[in-house]
């Protein structure tokens, strides 16, 4: 992979990374489409980070379809496929690697929830970083904390490496689209979208000029009500995930970030928010 790479960059072409767990769907190919735009080489990994799973999560039960995942890249134009394996990414094991931590941003909203997780992923992110070594990566919206957390320690590691966020992908329904979406069943995933609804009211009411409490508060109730058990809604600064100190909303971007537990499936979903009108 290194070779190619290398080979690519010495002749002037500008490499994209696409970096992936697999099982992928329609989001991960917006993506490797947007890298194709922006890149004259795309390179997408897949491997399925053991260490950004806690104890009792579902790193044995996460589906591997590496076949069609081979063939779903080869439609849009992927170049190259990078699927190492865990003795590759740590060959001295998880306990004994190195590992990255971004304070502040790591142990908050999903980092309170799943504790290690995103040291997990700035560590992962970081070794295919340096092992793809890409002039741009690409990496969505939907997780909107992971963007900031890699983007923090790009800047901080001084990684010359262009991050790129991409929007999220919805289902017609508003549903973020994910690989977890698959644990649904068929009356879950009819339920699913309510929080993105949540979401959509209560930007509607932090526009109106509402509180961040009664919106957060509010949010909370829509969601439980529709069947979903609440992790979190939370409004934040879009910048670095502070939260607000003043009951309206200034002229700052902010986005509402909020996660929720239906079924197997934990989602997760997040809407900007622009100047609130008082």
């Amino acid at each position: 992979m290194r070779e190619r790479v290398t080979a690519w960059r010495s002749s002037g072409e500008r490499v994209a990374l696409v970096a992936t767990m697999g099982n992928l769907h329609r989001g991960h190919l917006a993506l490797v489409r947007e890298a194709r735009a922006v890149a004259d080489r795309v390179v997408a990994s897949l491997f399925v980070n053991p260490l950004q799973f806690s104890p009792g999560e579902d790193l044995d039960a996460y589906p591997r379809t590496l076949a069609e995942d081979r063939r779903q890249l080869a439609g849009v134009g992927c170049d190259l496929l990078f699927t190492p394996t865990p003795d590759v990414v740590y060959p001295r094991g998880q306990a004994a690697h190195t590992r990255v931590e971004v304070p502040g941003l790591s142990d908050i909203l999903c980092g309170a929830s799943r504790p290690g997780h995103f040291v997990g992923v700035a560590t992962v992110v970081c070794k295919l970083l340096n092992m793809v070594q890409p002039d741009v990566a690409l990496f969505g919206e939907k997780d909107f904390q992971q963007l900031l957390v890699i983007r923090r320690m790009v800047a901080d590691l001084d990684m010359p490496i262009e991050i790129r966020a991409v929007a999220t992908l919805r289902e017609a329904d508003g549903l973020a689209m994910s690989s977890r979406n698959g644990y649904l069943s068929a009356d879950e995933r009819a339920r699913a979208p309510a929080l993105y609804q949540a979401l959509t009211q209560a930007a509607k009411a932090l526009h109106e000029g509402q509180s961040v409490e009664s919106v957060e508060h509010a949010a909370r109730a829509m969601i439980s009500a529709s069947g979903l058990e609440p992790d979190y809604v939370s409004v934040r600064a879009a910048s670095d995930l502070r939260a607000a100190e003043t009951s309206v909303l200034d002229t700052e971007a902010w986005v509402i970030l909020a996660a929720a537990y239906l079924g197997r499936a934990r989602l997760i979903d997040n809407l900007s928010v622009n100047r609130a009108r008082t």
